[in-house]
């Protein structure tokens, strides 16, 4: 649509908005910490760089929008139920554990608990299943469902205020309504979930612990949750008809090793880490081999398992994010093992695009002919993982000459064509016209204690928007921008 061809605007209208863009992102947090300065993944307030964003949102149609929405809750449910069939997460994967280290460790992980009948009575998922629109068929098609350190809560919500603040000032020039910009609070419906997972462990003087990577530039979309749980959240005590301000929520941030050293189940399950009782742990680390570079992290990835805080992700959730599963779970017949409502059976298989294990001898042939039509995914989070093109076709054929079990540490996808448009990407303070497609992720937000359901809904957005010749996707690994949604 010419209403969306940014690059038809005057290079000086761009250069005026972003000047406003970037004093905006300085003013408001919209920053990560830089690559090229050092201790910025480390120290606060060291080394800052505004966030890569789309200088102007990106026009989404309406009724998709609604469809991913309408979506979270009943993934939220999937993978709740999923969790608890034990069998069927072991099955699955056990090709996988042969093929693949880091899947096998976390797959020990859940026998261990098995064995010693480790129930999960809280349990809390903070997910977000990711989406691309087939620029072909316009139907909404699954890229993944990430159920560990599902990231951008807090910086996505700045963008979307961003874009508003941007079309405020511009968009009459622009031709755009600051109305059209699709509503996001993902930062708030994480915290709160935070908040209430807290509350239902039911002890006030717990806290919240943060796992996280000892670098991480993306320090400050974490920080934005823990600041809205303590200003928003605080602990209101009832006391004869008053009510009053006991203390806030905490929340305290450490790495694997520092869980190790400084962390002690009591005789009752419960979790201390530097003689502070832990209520809720909610990962931000811990999804990749990196994050293991020594049987320390492991022992604390065990021993956080073992206690009674609530864990954001458990062990078993975690597993249910996996490459591997989501390709079980598009199999027929496979949902109806875990869900009973054929209406939400039916919207799931409707976004699945197609997905194959490596024992499927046609799609092999297939996709050595035409690789350019497969993605080749590895069990890994974060970016930078997936093979593409040429390379599908020469791993395949690698893999069938070895004749070894390696195949079962990767599965075949669809890949999926969305629509090329106009876009203006912002980083390191410069701009840049280029094709761009983008990557829609909705967050969604689950609760429950034992037979209760607390939460179960869609809690915001995560657009990100990208080169066209890109085949990567992530921000943090340097792929794609933030950005937002202009509902058409």
């Amino acid at each position: 649509m010419c209403l969306f061809d940014y690059h038809r605007f005057d290079q000086e209208l761009l250069r005026t908005i972003a000047y406003d863009a970037l004093v905006w992102s300085s003013l408001h947090g919209l920053v990560v910490g830089d690559y090229s300065s050092q201790g910025s993944g480390s120290v606060p307030g060291v080394g800052l760089v505004h966030a890569p964003f789309a200088l102007l949102p990106t026009p989404f149609p309406q009724n998709q929008w609604r469809q991913a929405s309408e979506l979270a809750p009943i993934f939220n449910e999937l993978v709740d139920r999923v969790s608890l069939d034990a069998p069927f997460l072991q099955h699955a994967l056990s090709r996988t554990k042969e093929a693949d280290e880091f899947t096998s460790r976390l797959l020990d992980i859940h026998c261990k608990m098995l064995q010693i009948n480790k129930k999960e009575e809280i349990r809390l998922g903070l997910h977000r299943s990711d989406y691309m629109l087939d620029e072909k068929t316009n139907s909404l098609l699954q890229i993944e469902l990430n159920t560990i350190a599902s990231s951008f809560a807090g910086l996505s919500n700045l963008v979307t205020e961003l874009h508003r603040y941007i079309l405020s000032r511009h968009g009459k020039v622009l031709g755009l309504d600051s109305k059209s910009i699709g509503a996001n609070d993902a930062v708030n419906q994480n915290a709160e979930a935070l908040a209430k997972a807290w509350s239902e462990y039911n002890n006030p003087r717990a806290v919240i612990m943060i796992v996280v990577q000892a670098e991480e530039r993306n320090m400050y979309d974490q920080h934005f949750v823990s600041a809205v749980l303590r200003e928003k959240y605080p602990f209101l005590n009832r006391m004869l008809l008053y009510l009053y301000n006991t203390h806030n929520i905490t929340s305290i941030r450490k790495t694997l090793a520092e869980v190790d050293e400084e962390g002690e189940i009591l005789p009752d399950g419960t979790l201390c880490v530097d003689g502070r009782e832990i209520s809720v742990i909610y990962f931000r680390a811990g999804y990749t081999p990196v994050d293991y570079p020594s049987e320390s992290e492991w022992k604390a990835r065990l021993l956080m398992e073992q206690s009674s805080a609530v864990k954001c992700p458990s062990i078993s959730y975690h597993l249910v994010g996996t490459k591997k599963i989501q390709q079980e779970l598009a199999k027929p017949g496979v949902l109806e093992r875990f869900l009973e409502n054929k209406n939400d059976i039916v919207k799931l298989r409707k976004c699945f695009a197609g997905l194959w294990s490596l024992d499927d001898s046609s799609i092999l042939t297939k996709a050595i002919e035409k690789p350019e039509l497969f993605v080749m995914k590895p069990q890994r989070e974060g970016g930078g993982n997936n093979i593409y093109g040429d390379d599908v076709r020469e791993t395949l054929q690698k893999l069938q000459k070895s004749g070894s079990q390696e195949d079962a540490a990767y599965i075949l996808m669809q890949r999926i064509f969305p629509t090329i448009s106009a876009a203006v990407l912002m980083r390191n303070g410069c701009l840049s016209k280029d094709h761009a497609i983008s990557e829609l992720g909705i967050f969604g937000t689950y609760l429950r204690n034992k037979d209760k359901v607390i939460i179960n809904k869609p809690s915001g957005y995560l657009m990100r928007t990208k080169m066209s010749s890109s085949d990567e996707g992530g921000v943090a690994s340097g792929f794609a921008v933030l950005d937002s949604l202009y509902l058409t």
